[in-house]
Parts: structure tokens; C-alpha cells; sequence
């Protein structure tokens, strides 16, 4: 297992890595494993093979090359933040890639329209590149192709070094305007809590995406650009951008609210996503949204263990404990009974509930059915009845898309419509609508907060016949050792890449003692911020596993914990 960090790619290199490929032609393919290490590539970056193929048919083999800063040469300015490492990373990933396309044996992730800390690419603080890639190394016959080899290795990975990743290659406009853009919304994104928002979408943005299935912007001359409500409009001052002036979402409880087909999802979908930085021309680029915010949705069928969810489910005609409450198969309700409460219990500041995938009967029981059904013959207590003391009590707000319930007018502090995907403040008009009275009673007068609960490591064992493995089968699922996690309903992951790095963060927190059994779910998460924010870094989850994986946030570690079927935790 490879422990190392960019740190050692930078140590003693072996000389005559073109020699070593021609003396190896014609060698059974198993003997590339000999090249293992470091090698010193012409014009002075240093190459390492991580991990070598198995024969030809096996997942490419795993370099990476670093880049010393003298001779990348970027501008200091462009490297000299953590955010801003990022963002240059992210920047040169991307011309890597491009660069790379006409050559089918380099592999690399690139990502898409999220600029993420991601293992492919990382700008270290001296400046200094390291770009991590798979080459499917040449082997007709499962025997080695020295001089294929070499065309790849010595002669085409410095070339594409010179193109993509050397400053003097590159646009300085489109780079500073990158590393730019990417600075500016997560200053944004920081700026938030003081001004008393969850949220916020500058004027001009443009928030629709091609299909549901394609996260680049829409493209056509029908897009209606964001344009803020004079009672809503903040005005913020940003490191690069300047002034900017844009909807603020205030804490609390917010509607979106308007007919169908109107922009109230795309809106929420923008809010979703603005927990990451997007790359420039994307139109989210100042769209953005806490950090700790997290999506709820209903999800038939997934797993809870231990939550206790009695805030929202009591009394069952089955008897079962819903103060502690497991299953194998979770109903629509009771499943994102849990999900709100794990999320709370992971540290969410901020709900984000679209009435299209929820739970109806967990969101809502109007007056008629309270008159049909007694409260002690329902056990489910309605989202609408605790939302407002989700906030006043525990200080996580609540935004809310919403088309066919009212009595979600009587809980909002602001209530905005969505009206040919252009944004209005309602809120005066709601609560003139709200005034009259449905008959409808209260079920409850406070949510009581969550159990915190200590999940047992041994249950998230991360080996499968003796090896480490983590794997994900795109955004729906993650192979975390024996056990196949859902993800599927788990909407704020990005990309494959995103949940290896789930999976890897997971087996992190085993590894370094944070989930021992005795720490609470959150504690362990606080470790594991801590470790993945600091010098480390990227590097932490490299020690795991070299693997094309983005940096996750402790969300979505948490909602995989949860969703592990053969989960174990006390209380």
C-alpha cells in the first residue's frame, strides 16, 4: 500500500528511464512492475510509477509527475492561498486534459463543472505541480512494447508537461481569470454567516442546465438571466470581482413558491450545488450557498440505524422504539425522517427540501385529514410543525420549494415566487393569504434536536480479501470492502471521483482512530475536517489509496456511514 505524499516525488530520481523501456521490449508485461519508483524525465520534472498493470486488460497503470515550481513558473499570486491552489489546479487539470485528448493511453479526471480539491491535480506551497494520471501501458501479446512505452512515458508525458502545465505555455488572462472566479465565490460563500444569509445568486446569473443529465449551462436565446427582488437585493464586496449585488436568502425558513415549469427547482438546484465553486462561463459562478448545507429527500427503501426520529414519527401500530429506530427498508417518511436528522446530527446548517422528491405525509397533514384521521391515529408529525423551530431552537434554516401546500405561508419568514424563472418577493401577500384561517392545528410545538450517536469502525471495514477496497460505480454507488453503499438519493456528489473520495475519507476516519466506537458520529467528522483541511490536505486521502478521487465534504462521509447496511452504533 503507497503512503507517499507529493513530498517523496520530489526525492532521489533514477537516471535512464529510455533506456530501461528499450532494454525491457519485448519482456513478459508483468515486468513493467520493475519500473516502480521515481525516474528523472528531460527538461527536470520527475516521473512515478505508482502502481503498474496486472497484464494489458487490467485499470491503467498509476503516475505521477511532478513539475519543480521554477519550472512550472506560475506567479506567486496564482499560488499563494489554499483557495487559490486550488483553483489553479483546477485550472491546469483542465488543459491537461484537453491536451492529453488526442492520446487515448493518458486517463485523467478532470472533473466537471465544480472546481474541487481533486487527487488528479495539486499546486503544493512552493509552488510546485503534481499531476496524477493513469497510461494504459503498451503490451501486444501480453509482452511489454519498449519503444511505445517510450513514446508515452519519456518523450510524451514532458511534452504535454510543456504544454499544459508550465506557465509560459499558458493564457495568463484565462488562468488569472480562473484562479479569479474560483477565489471570489468562496470568499462569497464565507462572507454568508455575517451578513445573515444561507444563500445568495448574483444578478445575471443563469442558472438552467442543458438536461437533467448534463450540468453544463443551457445554451439558446430563450435565457432569462437572474435578476434579484429590490426587497431581497444584497450588496457584497468580493477580492476580484468588486461590488456585486444579488438575492440574499435570509436564515430561517424560505419558500419558493410559483407554477410549474417556472424555475423553482432550477433555482433550489442552484442553491444544491453552490456549495462548490464553478469553473468561469458556467453561469453559477456566483451562485452559492453554505457550506453545511445539505439536500433531504425521500428514499423507499435505504437503511437507518439507530436514529432517533420521534420528532416526526411516534407511536407505530408495530410498537417499534422510534426514539431508537433501525430498518432494513425504510418507508418514504420514515426515511427522510432520518435523513434530517442524520443531517442535523452531522452538523447541517442549512436543509434544502424540494416537494417533488419528498415524503408528502411527513410534509404536510391539512385540516380535512386531521378532522378524518385522529392525531393518535397518525403517527407521523409533519415537517410544517417543527421547520420554525428547527431554526429558532438549533439554528439551521430551511428553504423549501413548494406548489401545493399553503399551510407552509403560516411558517415562512420569506416567501419567493418563481414566475418565468424570474424571482419575486411575495412574502407581504403570503402572509395576507396566511391570515385567513384553514382550521388547521399545530401537532407540535418544537423539534427536541438528535441522539448523537458512536458508530461501531469495525462495521465499516473498508477490506475485501485482504485488500483495501473502494471503488464507485459513477454517483449511484460506492464499494466500500464487502459492503455496496446506495448513493443514489444522496444528489450533492458531483462526479465518480467525488464518492471514491467518500469511500477513502471513510476508510481514513477508521484508519487514524477517529470513528474508535466511543467518539460521536460528529466528533469523528470534526477530526476528519481537520485532517483533510490542513498540510495534508489531498495527500491524506493519497496515503489511502493513489486513485483518481475529489475531496469530499463531511456530509456526504456521513450520509454513506448511514447508508452502510451492515452499520453498527451505540448511543
Amino acid at each position: 500500500m503507497d503512503r507517499r505524499t507529493e513530498a517523496d516525488e520530489g526525492g532521489s530520481a533514477r537516471a535512464g528511464l529510455d533506456r530501461e523501456l528499450q532494454r525491457l521490449d519485448g519482456a513478459p508485461y508483468g515486468r513493467y512492475r520493475g519500473l516502480t519508483g521515481a525516474w528523472a524525465l528531460p527538461g527536470g520534472c520527475v516521473l512515478r510509477l505508482v502502481r503498474a498493470q496486472a497484464d494489458p486488460f487490467a485499470p491503467p497503470a498509476r503516475f505521477a509527475v511532478r513539475v519543480p515550481g521554477e519550472l512550472a513558473a506560475f506567479p506567486r499570486e496564482l499560488w499563494d492561498s489554499p483557495v487559490r491552489r486550488r483553483a489553479l489546479a483546477g485550472y491546469l487539470v483542465r488543459r491537461a486534459a484537453r491536451e492529453a485528448a488526442a492520446e487515448s493511453a493518458y486517463h485523467l479526471d478532470a472533473g466537471g463543472q465544480e472546481v474541487l480539491d481533486r487527487s488528479s491535480c495539486t499546486v503544493a506551497a512552493d509552488g510546485s505541480v503534481t499531476l496524477r494520471l493513469g497510461v494504459a501501458l503498451p503490451g501486444p501479446r501480453r509482452r511489454i512494447d519498449g519503444r511505445a512505452a517510450r513514446q508515452l512515458l519519456w518523450e510524451g508525458l514532458p511534452e504535454l508537461v510543456g504544454r499544459a502545465l508550465r506557465h509560459a505555455a499558458s493564457d495568463p488572462a484565462e488562468v488569472a481569470e480562473f484562479v479569479a472566479t474560483v477565489e471570489d465565490s468562496a470568499a462569497l460563500r464565507e462572507q454568508l454567516p455575517t451578513l445573515g444569509l444561507v444563500a445568495f445568486v448574483a444578478d445575471g446569473a443563469l442558472l438552467p442546465r442543458r438536461t437533467g443529465a448534463d450540468d453544463r449551462p443551457a445554451r439558446g436565446t430563450g435565457l432569462v438571466p437572474f435578476r434579484t427582488p429590490d426587497a431581497l437585493r444584497v450588496t457584497v464586496r468580493l477580492p476580484n470581482a468588486g461590488t456585486v449585488t444579488g438575492m440574499g436568502v435570509p436564515e430561517g425558513v424560505t419558500l419558493i413558491v410559483g407554477g410549474g415549469f417556472h424555475g423553482k427547482s432550477t433555482l433550489l438546484r442552484a442553491l444544491e450545488t453552490g456549495i462548490w465553486d464553478h469553473v468561469p462561463g458556467d453561469g453559477r459562478e456566483r451562485a452559492v450557498a453554505h457550506g453545511d448545507t445539505v439536500k433531504i429527500r425521500a428514499e423507499d427503501g435505504r437503511p437507518v440505524t439507530r436514529v432517533d426520529v420521534h420528532a416526526f414519527v411516534d407511536h407505530l401500530p408495530s410498537g417499534a422504539d422510534t426514539a431508537d429506530f433501525s430498518t432494513a427498508d425504510a418507508s418514504g417518511s420514515t426515511s427522510q425522517a432520518a435523513s434530517l436528522c442524520e443531517a442535523v446530527e452531522a452538523g447541517a446548517r442549512v436543509l434544502l427540501i424540494d416537494e417533488d422528491t419528498a415524503a408528502s405525509n411527513l410534509m404536510i397533514r391539512d385540516a380535512r385529514m386531521q378532522a378524518l384521521v385522529a392525531k393518535e391515529r397518525e403517527p407521523l408529525t409533519p415537517l410544517v410543525d417543527t421547520v420554525r423551530s428547527l431554526h429558532r431552537d438549533h439554528g439551521v434554516s430551511t428553504v423549501l420549494v413548494m406548489g401545493g401546500s399553503g399551510d407552509y405561508l403560516d411558517v415562512a419568514d420569506r416567501v419567493v415566487m418563481m414566475d418565468g424563472y424570474r424571482p419575486y418577493d411575495v412574502t407581504a401577500r403570503a402572509r395576507e393569504v396566511a391570515a385567513v384561517p384553514t382550521g388547521r392545528r399545530a401537532e407540535a410545538v418544537s423539534f427536541p434536536g438528535v441522539v448523537a450517536r458512536r458508530p461501531d469502525p469495525s462495521s465499516l471495514d473498508a477490506t475485501a480479501r485482504g485488500r483495501t477496497r473502494v471503488r464507485a460505480h459513477g454517483t449511484d454507488r460506492l464499494a466500500l470492502g464487502e459492503h455496496e453503499v446506495d448513493l443514489r438519493a444522496v444528489e450533492q456528489l458531483a462526479d465518480g471521483p467525488h464518492v471514491t473520495g467518500v469511500g477513502l475519507a471513510v476508510e481514513l476516519a477508521v484508519r487514524r482512530g477517529h470513528l474508535d466506537g466511543r467518539r460521536t458520529l460528529a466528533e469523528a467528522l470534526d477530526l476528519l475536517d481537520h485532517d483533510l483541511a490542513g498540510p495534508e490536505g489531498v495527500a491524506a486521502l493519497v496515503g489511502v489509496h493513489d486513485d483518481d478521487y475529489a475531496v469530499p465534504r463531511r456530509h456526504e462521509v456521513a450520509a454513506a456511514i448511514n447508508r452502510v447496511r451492515a452499520l453498527r452504533v451505540r448511543r
